[in-house]
């Protein structure tokens, strides 16, 4: 049997993916990394991977970012956002559908005069996006 790594560096944690069940349920590999400083916690919950995706991991993490932040500032409607943060209507409402496709935030109202609002999940979780975004070069104040 050819295993892809050596043995030294593949710890076995429990998981519902693998086929495998040890003594603690299913077991699957985890890989720890050589240079300590770029490791990432391997136990993210899920809500933590999807901040690392739409913050850290795709081009407009930025742009999300100063939406994200206003609305906890204020909450606004698409309009009110595109004219605080001088960015293009189409674009903030862009954004707006990825953060509340992702939960990450949640509206009151309808149509053009619909109020977006930080979701309580977001909040939750606020102190784990600034240090994402420390951890991924940007700013911490979000």
């Amino acid at each position: 049997m050819v295993t892809p790594f050596p043995r030294s560096r593949v710890r076995t944690k429990p998981s519902a993916a693998s086929g495998s069940i040890g003594n603690n349920g299913p077991v699957r590999p985890t890989i720890s990394l050589l240079r300590p400083e770029f490791v990432v916690n391997h136990e993210l919950d899920a809500f933590e991977r999807l901040l690392w995706w739409l913050f850290a991991g795709s081009a407009g993490g930025k742009t999300r970012k100063l939406v994200l932040s206003a609305i906890r500032q204020q909450p606004r409607n698409a309009q009110q956002l595109s004219e605080a943060l001088h960015l293009d209507y189409t674009t903030i409402r862009h954004h707006l559908k990825v953060l509340e496709q992702n939960h990450l935030i949640v509206t009151e109202g309808e149509a053009y005069g619909k109020l977006y609002f930080i979701s309580d999940s977001m909040e939750a979780h606020w102190t784990t996006l600034e240090a994402i975004l420390e951890k991924a070069g940007g700013k911490k104040e979000v």
